[in-house]
């Protein structure tokens, strides 16, 4: 039986490398997270172990960058400008598709977009240098191993787990979505009713515009009429909804935030799950009294 065959490679034997290098990017990624902010952080776009993005960069450089190998500097510098941009593809699908940002590198000099930024893309070359000269010689001979009916057994394992994963990532990000431009609507709904409410008992308009930037989770019901009081309502079980499928997202992507027009309303998300998690530490620190 004739394989398909990918820039050199057998399309079970890619597939095989996709998988490993995006397990192995997700520990790397995981232990550099984790130490940074002092607390274990799963990382990942996926539920499972896995991170496409360093699965899909890593069989580019298989196929593309080993002729470059016999000449160290042309292969860094060709691995830093497609593995940046690589990159870039990936972080500008995501806001497209997804519309939240999952990082940002805004906060450090030389940035596009905040997608990539000077340092990261080095590294991006520095890595792509330690996998294909030390890593990857490894992993090849330990995968050259394997039998050709056992590869296809994991390959199809493999393939029915991302399959899986993804199907069920995608199904929340989309729910996330819109309940977040329900939110955002409703959000500017109720603080409308709350401005005019408001400015009805004066006449400065300072007061006015403190009340539009007032956070609407504490807002007082007497202080609406029962069209808002109703709405208050939708908009907390909104929130509550939007809290618990974003919790993971929130969790692992600290500096996650809107792409689109609803910016304000994952701020307001975001800001209830601090409160969730300040509440259950109290009430642990109650119990262990």
């Amino acid at each position: 039986m004739t394989e398909l065959v990918i820039f050199g490679l057998p399309l079970s034997l890619a597939f095989l490398y996709f998988i490993i290098y995006s397990v192995l990017g997700w520990c790397m990624e995981t232990i550099y997270c984790s130490i940074l902010e002092k607390r274990f952080v799963p990382r990942g776009f996926l539920y499972g172990p896995m991170c496409p993005i360093y699965g899909g960069g890593v069989l580019m450089m298989i196929c593309w960058f080993q002729p470059l190998m016999g000449n160290p500097v042309v292969f860094y510098l060709t691995a830093t400008v497609c593995m940046s941009a690589w990159e870039y593809f990936v972080g500008w699908f995501l806001e497209t598709t997804t519309h939240i940002k999952y990082w940002d590198y805004s906060m450090y000099k030389f940035n596009l977009k905040g997608r990539i930024c000077l340092w990261v893309c080095l590294t991006w070359g520095a890595l792509s240098f330690l996998v294909l000269y030390f890593i990857h010689p490894v992993i090849a001979g330990l995968v050259a191993r394997l039998p050709l009916i056992p590869r296809y057994i994991l390959d199809g394992f493999f393939l029915g787990v991302l399959a899986s994963d993804a199907t069920a990532t995608i199904y929340q990000i989309v729910r996330t979505s819109q309940l977040l431009s329900k939110l955002q609507q409703t959000g500017d709904e109720l603080r409308l009713q709350a401005h005019l409410g408001r400015a009805e008992f004066s006449e400065r308009l300072a007061e006015a515009k403190e009340a539009l930037s007032d956070r609407l989770e504490d807002l007082l019901p007497d202080e609406l009429d029962e069209n808002a009081r109703a709405m208050k309502e939708r908009y907390d079980a909104l929130m509550a909804r939007t809290e618990y499928l974003s919790r993971r997202f929130c969790s692992t992507y600290r500096n996650m935030r809107s792409a689109g027009s609803s910016s304000e309303a994952l701020d307001s998300v975001k800001h209830r799950g601090e409160q969730l998690k300040l509440r259950l530490e109290e009430m642990r620190q109650q119990k262990k009294k």
